[in-house]
């Protein structure tokens, strides 16, 4: 597994602050992503501000995780910006919000219909599916992904 290098954090000073991505939000989920073939992978500790019902992650943490793992599929696989068209979750076993649990986030490009890329992702825990989503993204011409997104490529380390 390669880590990927976040394209973004020279715009930090002009506004990036993802919920989902961005180191310095102080609210934030702070995901850091990698490399594994033709996934994409994050892996991620859930705690108790971010729970839904008592010891339990929230349904839409878990969707902001899922949608976000899309969105990075976009950037590293297809070297472009994007944007969620359709999310489609599944939620088929509680997450734990207890200290020590460790969330392996897990994305891939099902196909390809001309720019509409169809996206699958699962979250699971100790190898047990926990919820698991289908999303189509429009992505975005590279030009207009450079001009309105400020996204020039996205690398891994040692590229």
């Amino acid at each position: 597994m390669k880590k990927i290098i976040n394209p973004w954090l020279d715009l930090v000073d002009e506004g990036y602050n993802c919920f989902a991505c961005a180191p310095q939000n102080p609210f934030g989920l702070k995901m850091e992503f990698w490399e594994d073939g033709d996934d994409i992978v994050s892996f991620w500790n859930p705690n108790d501000n971010f729970q839904g019902w008592l010891k339990t992650l929230h349904g839409g943490i878990q969707a902001t995780i899922m949608d976000e793992m899309g969105g990075w599929v976009v950037s590293r696989k297809l070297q472009t910006s994007g944007m969620t068209m359709s999310f489609n979750a599944r939620y088929r076993r509680p997450i734990s919000t207890d200290e020590g649990v460790t969330v392996e986030a897990r994305a891939r490009i099902r196909e390809m219909r001309r720019n509409i890329a169809i996206i699958d992702v699962t979250l699971s825990v100790k190898g047990r599916v926990c919820s698991e989503a289908e999303l189509s993204y429009y992505c975005f011409p590279p030009e207009k992904a450079a001009t309105d997104f400020r996204f020039t490529c996205c690398k891994v380390e040692g590229e």
